[in-house]
């Protein structure tokens, strides 16, 4: 019998010349007044991603998730089994909706900067995500949305002045000033309601794209949220149930490198790639190019047919580069280099989809010009017709009694009451 007292291991281990255990602290390479060297980015060829067949097994697919899908190449040429081929007329059509998102962007940022309303964010270099994505998909599929995909909705041909109604919270506001500025919702327009909270819409989206399954519907849903949110247990939650039930959904990660002042490798960009994150969940995960719209384009179009014909789910990174602050309320400059967003290695998803049409022969740069002044104009005059419906902070515009309303289909008696002793309180206060 041993005559050892102790039962731990640790014991044998007293007075062995061992390390010091050490967290490790994320560090973004570049901080405010730094020079900034991206050679570190391996890049691959335009062409040198190949494409497979929509109904692969995800595990044949695995180094889809670690290399990058590209269409566009340096010099503005389309090329490598992922090119859509799209037409002119198409990719023109692509163009002016990035254009317009952008336009629509610098107005609500500088009508912020004014007083009109109180909060705005700007998708500035992220433009190919929303609008690549939302040609790509059937105007009748529903979207699960961030707040950095307005461009879905102006890709869909949505008005923007309603845009900006809600943008105001204004009288001609349909969701009545109850949703925070950006936070838009189109039924009709497949664009569900935007949330502030992170990464609620995954799971919305994986259970909605599970109904539409269990009716024997043809659509699907698609979501995104930003790579920062993919740590909230929702995301995870939502990858779960849509591998377990094959949804036909379309998942989407937006890396632009930053989650407000936190930058990705907090969320585990230093580990491993986010497309990397559906290799464990037997889900299919793809890593696109996001400043290369075709790419965006071919991606989601493959995601999509793969939906559609019951192969299961499909998870995209799209790598990308928040150009601006994270909103009105952030100040960039206080964490990051300021060469950063000039020296990003994938361009300006504008300019690069302006070289390709250009080299087509499809477009100049005069026509260009033309058309950022006439989209410049439209969105001006835009604003000032939903300015006429009020702006945010200028008294209220909706009826206080509307607050209670909407919720339940005919209101039920505790709601009157309070409703009702609302409004006693309101007056009696001589509001």
């Amino acid at each position: 019998m041993s005559d050892r007292t102790g039962s731990g291991a640790g014991e044998g281990m007293a007075g062995r010349n061992l390390p010091t255990l050490e967290l490790h602290v994320p560090e973004p390479k570049f901080r405010p007044g730094d020079s900034v060297d991206f050679s570190h980015f391996d890049i691959p060829a335009a062409d040198a991603t190949p494409r497979p067949d929509e109904a692969v097994q995800p595990a044949q697919i695995r180094d889809l998730a670690y290399g990058l899908i590209r269409v566009l190449d340096e010099d503005g040429a389309a090329v490598g089994q992922w090119n859509p081929n799209l037409p002119p007329e198409t990719l023109l059509r692509m163009l002016r909706y990035m254009a317009l998102t952008r336009a629509f962007d610098a107005r609500m940022f500088r009508a912020q900067r004014q007083g009109k309303t109180s909060f705005y964010m700007k998708s500035t270099g992220e433009e190919a995500v929303s609008v690549g994505a939302a040609l790509a998909l059937a105007r009748d599929d529903m979207c699960f949305p961030s707040y950095r995909q307005q461009g879905i909705l102006i890709a869909r041909d949505w008005p923007i002045i309603d845009m900006m109604n809600q943008i105001y919270s204004n009288t001609g506001d349909r969701l009545k000033g109850r949703q925070l500025p950006i936070m838009y919702s189109a039924r009709e327009a497949g664009f569900f309601s935007i949330s502030g909270n992170l990464t609620t819409q995954y799971p919305q989206a994986v259970g909605w794209a599970m109904a539409s399954a269990a009716k024997g519907d043809t659509r699907i849903a698609a979501t995104w949220c930003g790579e920062g949110s993919t740590a909230e247990g929702d995301f995870h939650s939502a990858c779960t149930f849509a591998s377990v039930y094959r949804a036909p959904v379309i998942m989407n990660i937006v890396n632009n490198q930053w989650a407000i002042s936190s930058f990705s490798g907090f969320a585990g960009a230093e580990a491993t790639t986010f497309a990397a994150r559906a290799v464990g969940y037997g889900i299919a995960g793809l890593r696109v190019d996001g400043n290369d719209v075709l790419a965006v384009y071919a991606a989601t179009r493959w995601a999509a047919d793969r939906a559609r014909s019951n192969a299961g789910p499909t998870l995209i990174e799209h790598f990308t580069y928040r150009v601006e602050g994270h909103s009105t309320s952030d100040d960039p400059s206080a964490y990051r280099s300021a060469e950063e967003s000039s020296l990003w290695p994938l361009g300006d998803p504008i300019a690069r989809l302006k070289q390709h049409c250009i080299r087509l022969g499809i477009w100049d740069e005069e026509r260009h010009a033309a058309m950022d002044k006439e989209l410049a104009e439209m969105v001006r005059d835009a604003a000032r017709e939903a300015e006429k419906n009020g702006i945010l902070g200028h008294g209220l515009h909706h009826p206080m009694e509307s607050l209670f309303e909407d919720v339940f289909e005919e209101m039920p008696w505790h709601l009157k009451e309070q409703q009702q002793q609302m409004l006693d309180e309101w007056k009696a206060a001589g509001l």
